[in-house]
Parts: C-alpha cells; structure tokens; sequence
C-alpha cells in the first residue's frame, strides 16, 4: 500500500518536472528567450565585453552571475506570486521583463563557463542540475510528451500549409469572396 502510493507520488513529481521542463524549454527559452540570446550573443558592444571578461577575475564573475541570477529568480518568484494573487497582467508584464536579464545570464555564463567552473561548489551544483535535465529528459513521460507534441506541430504545419499556403485552394476561395464583397459593396 505505502509503496503504491510512494510510486504515485514519484509519477506524479515525474509528471510536475516534466511539464515544468517543456514548458521552460519548449515555449520560454525556443520562442522567446534564445531569439533574445542570439540578438544579445551578436551585438557588437557585447563582444568588447568578452574580452573584458576574458581578464576579469573569476571571483568577480562569480558575483556577477549570481548577482544577475538572483535578480532573474527573484522575478520569477515574484511574478509567479503574483499569479497566484490574481494579478495576471502584471505577473505576466513582470516575468517578460525577466526573460532578457535570464538571456544575458545565460550569455555570461557561456562565456565564463571555464571561470565559473573553477568553484567546486559551482561545478557540482551545475553538474548536478544536468543530471536532473538529463534525468527528466530520459523519462519515458517526457519522450512521450515530445512526440506528443511533435505530432501536434506536424498537424498544425499540414494545416497552415493546406489553408494558408500562397496557393491554397481555402486562400483562393477567400480573394474571390473578398472580391465579390467588394464589388458588391462599390453598387
């Protein structure tokens, strides 16, 4: 009996993780925060600063990323705090705002990556925070979930191409009836 509940309680923390994962990587970091990055990653102002950074101390680039960082799960905190009280818009407002501060983050840390991996401490938690995305990406509910949704993208490809195409036959018959309208509008 305990163990039929711990495995449940496991499934569904798997399931939490899971979803928590997807929507992290799927919707946040593809759609909106690694268009963000690579804008970030291409400024030229920004590749002054990697030099810069190249003879910076890795104490002081510890304090930077967790100065930043702390600033970015603090916002998300916060913003999620503020879903919860019902504040939708500026709970949303405020967890946009946090996505460019999260894009520069995580382009600091890809530059100083070496320097940060200096700490032991550093080293581990990152390593251990792989293993759990690595964990929940070998999940079987997670490979399911994405072919899940790679069926549903597929799907509404085929759909955007059959009725939104340049030359779909639903498009044609959409100009003919905005023609006839507009015609019949002009008597």
């Amino acid at each position: 009996m305990l163990s039929a509940i711990q495995h449940k309680l496991i499934l569904l923390l798997q399931l939490l993780l899971v979803v928590t994962y997807i929507i992290f990587e799927e919707l946040i970091w593809e759609g909106i925060a690694k268009p963000i990055y690579e804008a970030i990653h291409a400024l030229k102002i920004l590749q002054r600063i990697e030099v810069k950074l190249e003879h910076l101390n890795p104490s002081m680039i510890l304090v930077i990323f967790i100065l930043l960082f702390a600033i970015v799960e603090a916002f998300g905190i916060y913003a999620g705090m503020l879903f919860v009280s019902g504040q939708m818009l500026l709970g949303l407002v405020l967890y946009i705002s946090k996505i460019p501060i999260a894009a520069f983050t995580f382009w600091l840390f890809r530059i100083t990556e070496d320097k940060l991996m200096q700490f032991g401490w550093f080293k581990w938690v990152y390593e251990w925070i792989m293993k759990v995305i690595d964990w929940i990406k070998s999940s079987e509910m997670h490979q399911k979930t994405m072919e899940y949704l790679l069926q549903i993208k597929m799907r509404i490809k085929a759909f955007k191409e059959k009725y939104f195409s340049g030359k779909s036959l639903f498009i044609e018959k959409i100009k003919q009836l905005y023609k006839t309208l507009k015609a019949l509008l002009r008597k």
